[in-house]
């Protein structure tokens, strides 16, 4: 794509949601960026040549001067909606430090990312935050690009996440008041659009753009489009009593939302989100997308990979969640492990790219085979399909009840279960090098359809435990052995291996 080379740019929030989607739309454009973090090591991975990372805190002005040298554009993502303490003083605080940082060091234009809301009727203090910090921003800086927006939809978005868990787990719905106030939702594809236009555009002055797709949905509605796509029936109970702090406790309980960030959420939604003026269209060529489409590109893009980064990832929102049941990203429920092997990756993964078939499944051989029969007894496919090659696969090939969705030796490989289930499954091994040898990760992923799904989850879980800590601990054994050829042997080999009970010298991390 052909852009005005403006030079550097100052991104932050990139470990957040909008900010992290951002820094790859940016750096696929060929943008020279500079990113600003307080914990620069969880970026440097998703770095590419010509971008950097810097330490800084937009609480801490002295952190931010060494950050803008340089700079021509900064991206200004940042807010404190997960926030033990007053929030609406962090993010005061937070923009003024940056919007003078910013003046000292000659930064040409700020770009920052607000909330839609009327400031003429009494907004929550979540908007009236969000809108607050745009005024703080220009009352120091000359050339401030605000956009304002309703709802994002997009795997990972906090919006989406919310209504995703409600309707995947909740047959029956109680709706108070603010699921039927409308807002203009918009695709996190459409909003990253904006943001990186901004970059290229002519004028010199500040100026507040509204932005959303070409539907006015509620929070109800958008519920039940993404149940139409899901294929689930759900039933909607209108209450009147549900207050936002015993709504905020509730999603807390049935979401992955954290109460403070529920209750901030649920006020927020009190007031209509929709556009007043079409000045955005008039200005840029983006054409943003229905709120259908924007759902079903999220559950595609789901489909395809994990969502690249979550509203959960961001240092504010408090820290990732956990819980009994394993992991939970978006929908899915993930169980994920490594082990270190004191070998070079082409030999860590010899072992499992033999997996099935004749070989086996390195533990409890004889649980595969019963969860292969019982898959015939209701119409599956069962566990005899075996493999077609014993020492290489390629995307596509059946094994066993699995289907090879994903290959590159020597270190990815990842099933897609085609056995009965209530929802899809999934089985990850990757590789990767480092000072010891390879860390050996295997991922177990499920994305269960409505309550009958997450409680299949639950149920398997402690079996889960064992079969794939089994599983994973004799594939490092094999991968280990000084014969390198344990891994060819027959199932009866394999089964020896298991019953030895023999654990690799590196911890097995859960």
């Amino acid at each position: 794509m052909n852009h005005v080379d403006r030079g550097l740019i100052l991104l932050t929030g990139a470990t957040g949601y909008v900010g992290g989607r951002l820094l790859s739309v940016l750096q696929d454009q060929g943008r020279r960026i500079r990113c600003l973090s307080r914990r620069p090591d969880a970026l440097k991975r998703e770095l590419e040549s010509g971008s950097e990372v810097v330490a800084g805190d937009v609480m801490d002005q002295s952190s931010l001067d060494a950050a803008m040298v340089g700079v021509d554009t900064a991206y200004y993502l940042v807010h404190s909606m997960g926030a033990a303490k007053d929030f609406e003083d962090e993010d005061r605080i937070a923009a003024t430090n940056f919007s003078q940082a910013a003046v000292a060091a000659g930064v040409r234009r700020i770009i920052y990312l607000g909330g839609l809301g009327n400031p003429d009727h009494e907004l929550s203090k979540h908007l009236r935050s969000r809108q607050e910090t745009g005024d703080v921003l220009r009352a120091f800086h000359s050339q401030v690009i605000e956009f304002r927006a309703s709802i994002v939809i997009g795997s990972g978005s906090l919006s989406f996440e919310m209504i995703r868990a409600l309707v995947e787990r909740l047959p029956v719905m109680i709706c108070p008041k603010w699921v039927h106030v409308k807002a203009q939702p918009i695709a996190i594809e459409d909003l990253l659009s904006y943001l990186s236009a901004a970059l290229d555009l002519s004028s010199e002055a500040s100026q507040v753009y509204e932005i959303g797709g070409p539907d006015q949905m509620s929070y109800g509605q958008i519920m039940q489009e993404y149940a139409r796509q899901r294929g689930l029936s759900r039933w909607m109970i209108p209450v009147p009593f549900l207050t936002p702090h015993l709504s905020s406790l509730w999603l807390g309980l049935v979401t992955p939302l954290y109460a403070r960030v529920g209750r901030k959420l649920v006020e927020s939604l009190r007031n209509p989100t929709l556009l007043s003026n079409n000045l955005a269209a008039r200005t840029f060529s983006v054409v943003p997308r229905s709120v259908r489409e924007a759902i079903a590109r999220a559950l595609v893009n789901e489909d395809r990979e994990f969502a690249q980064t979550r509203w959960s990832d961001a240092l504010s929102s408090g820290g990732a969640v956990r819980a009994w049941g394993g992991q939970r990203f978006g929908s899915r429920l993930v169980d994920s492990r490594t082990v270190t092997v004191a070998v070079p990756p082409e030999q860590a993964f010899a072992p499992i790219r033999r997996i099935g078939g004749n070989i086996g499944w390195y533990y409890g051989n004889w649980l595969w085979t019963l969860r292969g029969f019982m898959d015939l007894l209701v119409g599956g496919v069962g566990v005899r399909r075996g493999r077609r090659d014993p020492e290489e696969l390629r995307a596509g090939d059946p094994l066993d009840f699995w289907r090879v969705e994903r290959y590159e030796r020597p270190q990815m490989l990842r099933l897609h279960a085609e056995m009965k289930l209530p929802g899809r499954a999934w089985l990850e091994f990757e590789v990767t090098p480092c000072a010891e040898g390879s860390i050996i990760r295997q991922t177990a992923m499920f994305d269960p359809v409505g309550l009958v799904g997450i409680l299949y989850w639950y149920a398997v879980y402690p079996l889960h435990q064992f079969v794939f800590a089994g599983l994973l601990r004799n594939i490092a054994d094999a991968a280990g052995s000084s014969n390198a050829e344990v891994s060819r042997s027959l199932s009866g080999e394999i089964h020896k291996v298991a019953a030895s009970g023999a654990k690799p010298a590196s911890k097995v991390k859960i």
